[in-house]
C-alpha cells in the first residue's frame, strides 16, 4: 500500500501542478502537519515554524535541468539526492535569460535515504550505502536566496513512509531552511528507500549547483550538491 501511494505522489509530482502552493485545512489522517511536541528541540521548530505547503497540490512548469547525486560523509554515502527546478505554471521552456520580472522558481529535492537503486545515479545498486533506520531533518548548509516564503513537502510521500503520526516542520535557521521529521518513538521511521520530495521558492534562478543540502540519518550528517541561486543584491530572504 506504502508503494502505491508513494507512487501517486510521484506521478503528480512528474505531471506538475499552481504557481503557489494552496494552504487549507485538513483531517490529521490525510496530511502530515506538527501537532504535537516531543522535545524541547521541536518546541524551538514549532515556535519558527513556517506554513508548510503541498507540492501535490499545485503545477510547475518547464524544469531547469535535473541532476541526481549522493549525499556522502567521510563515512560513505547515506542517500541520494535529486534535485531540480522548475518555472511557475504555464512557462514552459523554462528559461530564465527570457523569463519576465517577479518569476518565482520552485526547487525541487527528492531525498532517497539509503540510494533509489538507479545504477546510472546518485549512490547506484552496486555502490555501498548505508542501511538508514532513522532519518529526522532535511536542511540547507547554506543561506535560501531570494526566498519567498514559501516551501513545504509532498505530503503523501510523508503519510505513506511513517503514517498519520508524522510531523514535518519547516523552519529558518540564521537565513536556511530547515524541514524537521519527526515519527516519534518506535514504529514506522522516515527510512531507508522511502523517498520524501522538499521544495522551495525563490525570485532566483539557479547559479548552477552546490552543497547546499544536508540529511540527518542515525546520528550523523551527510551532505549533497543540488540546484542553488547565487546572491543578488536588493534581493531579499524571507528567513534572513
Amino acid at each position: 500500500m506504502r508503494k502505491l501511494i508513494a507512487a501517486g505522489a510521484l506521478a503528480l509530482l512528474a505531471a506538475g501542478c499552481s504557481d503557489e502552493p494552496s494552504q487549507r485545512e485538513v483531517q490529521d489522517q490525510e496530511v502530515t502537519d506538527l501537532n504535537r511536541v516531543n522535545s524541547d528541540g521541536e518546541a524551538v521548530a514549532k515556535a519558527k515554524a513556517l506554513p508548510a505547503g503541498d507540492l501535490t497540490e499545485f503545477t510547475l512548469g518547464g524544469r531547469i535541468g535535473e541532476k541526481t547525486v549522493a549525499m556522502t560523509n567521510a563515512a560513505g554515502s547515506f542517500a541520494d539526492l535529486r534535485s531540480f527546478v522548475a518555472c511557475p505554471k504555464g512557462m514552459d521552456p523554462c528559461d530564465p535569460k527570457i523569463a519576465p520580472a517577479g518569476t518565482v522558481y520552485t526547487y525541487v529535492m527528492v531525498v532517497y535515504p539509503g540510494g533509489d537503486n538507479d545504477e546510472d545515479t546518485g549512490i547506484g545498486a552496486h555502490n555501498t550505502a548505508s542501511d538508514i533506520e532513522r532519518a529526522t531533518a532535511f536542511r540547507m548548509t547554506m543561506p535560501a536566496h531570494g526566498f519567498t516564503g514559501k516551501a513545504g513537502y509532498a505530503k503523501p510521500e510523508a503519510l505513506a513512509a511513517i503514517g498519520p503520526k508524522a510531523d514535518v516542520v519547516v523552519s529558518c535557521d540564521a537565513g536556511r531552511i530547515v524541514w524537521t521529521v519527526s515519527a516519534g518513538d518506535g514504529g514506522n521511521q522516515w527510512e531507508q528507500k522511502e523517498p520524501l520530495t522538499f521544495y522551495w521558492q525563490s525570485t532566483l534562478p539557479p547559479a548552477g549547483t552546490a552543497k547546499a543540502y544536508a540529511f540527518d540519518a542515525d546520528s550523523t550528517e551527510a551532505i549533497g550538491m543540488g540546484f542553488y541561486p547565487a546572491a543578488r543584491e536588493g534581493v531579499a530572504n524571507a528567513c534572513a
